[in-house]
């Protein structure tokens, strides 16, 4: 059976393998677990839905309506039992590949590594529509799908509305059971984010005669920072009752994109030195805001597209391959871009300490440029690279760990930020000892530092 049909990988059983485990890696950034999908002349043969953690007393609904048919063969003969939906563990999905490479004529819905939920014999005599509810036995990460084991005969149409949820004390709970300490987990960093930015304000109306137009733009990454988290807090909280969003990702969305955009903005002014070395931007610095500003909004844009999109929709595995390699690309090229203002400021120290006599001075500056540069990589490598492995690593009742993990790497990166390029006066007539300056002079010649 093939599982995956977007492409001819019909002789390539390991390309086969690997395709659909892409695809089935997409499925998280479905969040809304009730789903409305609108099905038309669908011929794929595996319909993925969504993916959930399910706890001991875990349900799923779905409700179908408006079915129907095309052939693409004259007079073929349709079997009911062809086309169903179904759910399997995460675990299974290895098995359930393999045995549909074993046997490319059997179907999904004989394995004994799925749980059929209903198959279209429920259909009764001119009814296209029916409910099917199952309570699902076994704790466990699993996946909703769809199949049509005739789909080189047949095209499907359909109207699918689907809940999973799990029941909490009586209630039912919408989030996937490693997302349900995610409200109060974004709750508290909202918290913490609105202190950060009332002291900052504080900081900057108290320093007001040496406050920089780099720290206005500072606080507005706190505020933006604390409107997404708050905005994440309801939208979690939303779904977990409700199972939608009620509009709130929207916000999310929004809050999120000016605080990205804003990061990175304040990271290249922070390694141009503007405002802490010099009062204007080179030209060639303005090119680098020219270039990152841009590629983060289309960085966000990415990121919605992929996380709104159902993987019910035709244009899926158009969605994954693109998109998902556009946001990496676009990633990587605003990492790298972010990187040359900071070495040229250091570079630029390097010079001007052998040249105006202020090498102590020159020298403290380029520690911490050092010191930003040393902490950026860190922060950008923690959260590009080991976040993934943990979240890939984790049992799916601890899914919430990542975030938590990776939220708090950004906070003690916005610390180390706002703490070190705050509003203090620095005394520009500091005296320096002979030997002192000396040293420094031969630290700076070493070239230790670059």
């Amino acid at each position: 059976m093939e599982i995956f049909n977007f492409f001819p990988l019909r002789h390539h059983h390991m390309l086969q393998v690997s395709y659909a485990l892409l695809i089935i890696s997409c499925i998280p950034f479905a969040i809304s677990d009730i789903n409305d999908k609108h099905i038309v002349e669908d011929s794929r043969e595996i319909i993925p839905f969504q993916k959930f953690g399910f706890l001991e007393d875990g349900h799923t609904l779905i409700s179908i309506k408006d079915i129907s048919w095309k052939s693409k063969a004259h007079k073929a003969q349709l079997n009911l039992n062809s086309m169903g939906f179904y759910i399997f563990k995460m675990s299974f999905l290895g098995p359930i590949l393999k045995e549909a490479i074993r046997n490319k004529h059997s179907c999904v819905l004989s394995s004994k590594y799925v749980q059929v939920l209903s198959t279209f014999e429920k259909l009764t005599t001119n009814s296209s529509a029916y409910n099917v509810s199952t309570t699902v036995d076994e704790p466990d990460e699993y996946i909703l799908s769809f199949v049509n084991c005739k789909a080189d005969l047949f095209e499907v149409s359909m109207n699918v509305h689907t809940e999973m949820y799990n029941l909490k004390h009586g209630e039912k709970e919408f989030l996937s059971a490693g997302k349900t300490n995610l409200p109060i987990l974004y709750f508290l960093l909202f918290l913490i984010y609105t202190s950060f930015f009332v002291i900052w304000v504080f900081t900057c109306i108290k320093q007001r005669p040496i406050t920089e137009k780099i720290h206005t733009i500072m606080g507005a990454l706190l505020l933006f920072k604390m409107l997404s988290m708050i905005s994440a807090f309801e939208y979690y909280m939303y779904v977990r009752k409700t199972g939608t969003p009620h509009g709130w990702d929207i916000a999310f969305y929004v809050f999120g994109l000016f605080k990205s955009v804003l990061l990175f903005t304040v990271i290249v002014l922070i390694g141009t030195g503007w405002c802490f070395l010099k009062p204007h931007l080179q030209v060639r610095e303005k090119k680098v805001l020219m270039v990152v500003m841009p590629l983060q909004v289309v960085e966000n844009i990415a990121y919605v597209i992929l996380r709104e999109k159902g993987l019910t929709t035709k244009e899926w595995s158009f969605l994954c391959f693109t998109w998902k390699r556009t946001l990496l690309l676009v990633d990587v090229v605003c990492c790298c871009a972010i990187f040359f203002p900071i070495i040229w400021s250091m570079i630029n120290l390097r010079e001007a300490s052998k040249t105006d006599g202020k090498a102590a001075r020159n020298l403290e500056k380029l520690k911490l440029f050092k010191q930003f540069y040393m902490v950026l990589v860190g922060y950008l490598y923690f959260t590009r690279v080991a976040v993934p492995e943990i979240n890939y690593r984790l049992n799916y009742r601890y899914e919430w760990v990542g975030n938590a993990t990776e939220e708090c790497v950004s906070l003690a990166f916005y610390v180390f930020i706002f703490y070190n390029f705050k509003p203090i006066e620095r005394n520009p007539y500091l005296v320096i000892d002979e030997e002192e300056e000396k040293a420094a002079g031969q630290f700076l010649e070493d070239g230790t530092l670059i």
